[in-house]
């Protein structure tokens, strides 16, 4: 498939791109499917540039101690061992002062031999005041006033480097709203001089012609907000005038979300189900759904890559061949499995010195800790999982994620998770891997048995956990919510919790979950390995075909990129 609209780019921006392990520009879920997508737009050369920041000092590395208290410290890398640098250089102004920026390059290559570049903000300039250099240091770190700082820099600096590199931009997509003041160099571009009062509909219209924007997050206090006051002070009054006249404050704040909204001609939630609750809580907005997906080369562990390269090969260049998976035979879907599962063993014990079976079932669950992804909720009645243990079969259950710095409640999640292990030391092996990244949730969704998730509902906004670990052949468990409503079938692809309530009971929700490991889950794994192996080789064929960022981005370019010039632009390749 090729995408052909004459000198044209899409610039993707994101506050986090997970890119390589290598370089910690990531925290979890949305900088995982910014990489994706970008990795696919290279995959089906797509014509798009990538813009975030470079995050000098990472997200954070995440240390524990033997009862689970989480400590951090700075990311140790070199930018210069991994990146391109650029010669561009542009500036924003930040409190009166002016703050240069540079770049650096990253390029993502495609299947296809497209490049897809990703330029990586930095303020680390001795031309700048010491405060400014750390503006590109620390990924969701800081207070208020830092990361208003830093969001001027993704979307004011973001948007005029790209002036200053020459790339010809006329969309821009917004991934959540922390790059929202884009939209303001838009405008005041848009004005050509004229004063921010003589703004009307007009140039609204002109910047909401360039402007698409996918909302992650499905809870209001998750939304990026600042008072004007500070807004006020960081980039000048006149430019709150400008976001004023424009419409994009409300009641004496600026909220990034409601700025997106006001100033983007489409507009995403990232499934069926989120559409809906963002819809209820933008009334005023018409709200679409692309739901996400993962890239499926990325996400796909060598053992499985080699089967599907020998029954599906063209699989690469077109993710939906996957369908056909329902043809490979179950023992070679097993095969593959135990492959991908010796090196998870293999990972765990070189981490955490703890030597699983590779005989012995095995969960695993891996999020961002905090309260309401409810990580310790298996361990509601521990009592109940040394009963399935010692009565059905042996169970391991292997965890990971950071809590961000500030959240004591993710933390003390963590404490908990670390209780339970000790208490259950005897009978059911727990292991949490620390400084969670992409390399070990690679080998993570690839080797255990069943991938559990179980937030609070309706507070799932997708999640791609799931689908990373489809793509291996692993099913999931999982509260109806997210892309999980779409993704399952009942016992074909995995198994639900807490059926289609629209909110969760904690102890309903624990209480299916040892239901459904004790009468039917673990019976099948032991007691009918090749019946088992079906619904693993149903999770490829049905949502591996599907739940991939392949068919995420022909999405976006079809309904948001260029959706009046879509069919002349998709080429089927013959």
């Amino acid at each position: 498939m090729s995408f052909s609209p004459s000198n044209t780019t899409v610039a993707y921006f994101s506050m986090e791109i997970a890119l390589d392990s290598a370089v910690p520009t990531y925290s979890g879920g949305l900088g995982v499917l910014a990489g994706d997508t970008l990795r696919s737009a290279a995959d089906l050369s797509v014509p798009v540039v990538g813009i975030s920041l470079l995050h000098r000092k990472g997200y954070f590395e995440q240390h524990l101690d033997a009862q689970g208290n989480q400590s951090e410290a700075p990311v140790q890398w070199k930018p210069e061992d991994e990146l391109e640098p650029v010669d561009a250089r542009t500036t924003v102004m930040i409190e009166g002062r002016t703050v240069q920026v540079r770049a650096w390059k990253y390029p993502v290559r495609g299947v296809s031999g497209h490049e897809v570049p990703v330029y990586l903000l930095d303020t680390q300039l001795p031309e700048n005041s010491e405060w400014d250099r750390t503006l590109t240091d620390y990924l969701y770190g800081g207070d208020s006033h830092y990361r208003l700082c830093q969001e001027v820099v993704l979307g004011m600096g973001g948007a005029s480097m790209l002036r200053a590199l020459n790339v010809p931009t006329d969309i821009y997509h917004l991934n959540e709203g922390h790059s929202a003041l884009l939209t303001l160099c838009l405008l005041d571009w848009q004005l050509e001089g004229r004063k921010p009062f003589e703004l009307d509909e007009t140039d609204i219209e002109a910047v909401r012609r360039k402007c698409v924007f996918t909302t992650h997050t499905p809870v209001p206090a998750g939304h990026d907000k600042f008072p004007l006051d500070l807004v006020r002070r960081v980039i000048g009054a006149e430019q709150v005038t400008l976001l004023e006249a424009a419409h994009c404050t409300d009641g004496g704040t600026l909220n990034m979300t409601h700025c997106a909204l006001r100033l983007a001609r489409f507009v995403n939630g990232v499934a069926m189900k989120h559409r809906e609750v963002s819809q209820s809580m933008f009334p005023n907005f018409p709200i679409d759904a692309i739901t996400n997906g993962v890239h499926a080369l990325t996400w796909t562990s060598p053992p499985f890559k080699e089967l599907f390269d020998e029954r599906i090969p063209e699989w690469r260049m077109d993710n939906l061949y996957l369908r056909y998976a329902v043809g490979i035979p179950l023992q070679e879907i097993r095969a593959a499995h135990a492959k991908a599962k010796a090196e998870l063993v293999k990972e765990v014990a070189r981490r955490n010195d703890v030597a699983l079976d590779p005989k012995v079932f095995t969960i695993g669950f891996a999020r961002r800790a905090t309260p309401y992804k409810r990580a310790d909720l298996l361990f509601a009645r521990p009592e109940r999982l040394i009963e399935i243990a010692s009565s059905v079969g042996p169970l391991q259950i292997v965890f990971g994620g950071k809590a961000h710095p500030n959240d004591n409640g993710g933390k003390e999640l963590i404490r908990r998770i670390h209780a339970a292990a000790a208490s259950l030391a005897n009978t059911v092996t727990v292991v949490y891997v620390e400084n969670y990244e992409m390399e070990i949730a690679a080998r993570m969704v690839a080797g255990v048995d069943l991938w559990l998730n179980n937030p609070m509902k309706p507070l799932e906004a997708s999640g791609t956990s799931g689908m990373k670990a489809a793509l291996n052949g692993v099913p999931s468990l999982s509260v109806l919510d997210g892309w999980w409503i779409e993704g399952h079938v009942e016992g074909v692809t995995g198994w639900s919790i807490g059926g289609s309530d629209p909110e969760g009971d904690q102890s309903k929700d624990a209480n299916e979950i040892y239901l459904k490991l004790e009468r039917v889950i673990l019976p099948l794994y032991y007691g009918l390995p090749f019946a088992y192996a079906e619904v693993m080789r149903s999770a490829i064929g049905i949502n591996g075909s599907f739940f991939n960022t392949q068919r995420m981005v022909e999405q976006y370019v079809r309904n948001a990129y260029f959706p009046d010039a879509a069919p002349a632009l998709v080429e089927v390749a013959s």
